[in-house]
């Protein structure tokens, strides 16, 4: 199994990079300096989908993670899956967090993705890696 950030919404973000890119040229001064820095952060997110994918992928042996300069691989009798859920200003949102510390003394990996990292719910992800794990009893 493998989770990938949504394809439609990586060409969308491209998309709008491009068409905020072609209006640099109405702008001011500062105007061109605001929008070339969003141009240039939705690029990077865009970059980031392409190269980073599958960002999740889970096997028999444990996951594997994507990040931008490398995969990280964990495997599943350090594995600890949990869904976090957290409110802030009324919104609530939810994130997937691996975590591999096997106690107070080791600080192990952290790794936390959300809806948009995977593409999918993040409660049914954590679903199906617990279902996946020959670990869990």
């Amino acid at each position: 199994m493998q989770w990938s950030p949504r394809g439609g919404e990586t060409a969308a973000l491209g998309v709008l990079a491009v068409g905020l890119a072609l209006s640099v040229v109405l702008l001011d001064a500062a105007g061109r300096v605001l929008v070339g820095t969003a141009v240039v952060l939705l690029l990077l997110v865009v970059t980031h989908d392409v190269t980073a994918r599958p960002r999740l992928r889970a096997g028999p042996d444990g996951v594997e993670v994507a990040t931008w300069t490398r995969r990280r691989h964990l495997p599943w009798p350090l594995l600890r899956v949990r869904v976090r859920v957290t409110r802030r200003l009324g919104v609530s949102s939810r994130t997937l967090e691996l975590d591999t510390a096997a106690g107070p003394d080791d600080d192990g990996v952290l790794v936390v993705l959300g809806r948009r990292d995977l593409g999918a719910n993040p409660e049914a992800v954590a679903r199906t890696l617990r279902e996946l794990d020959p670990t869990a009893g």
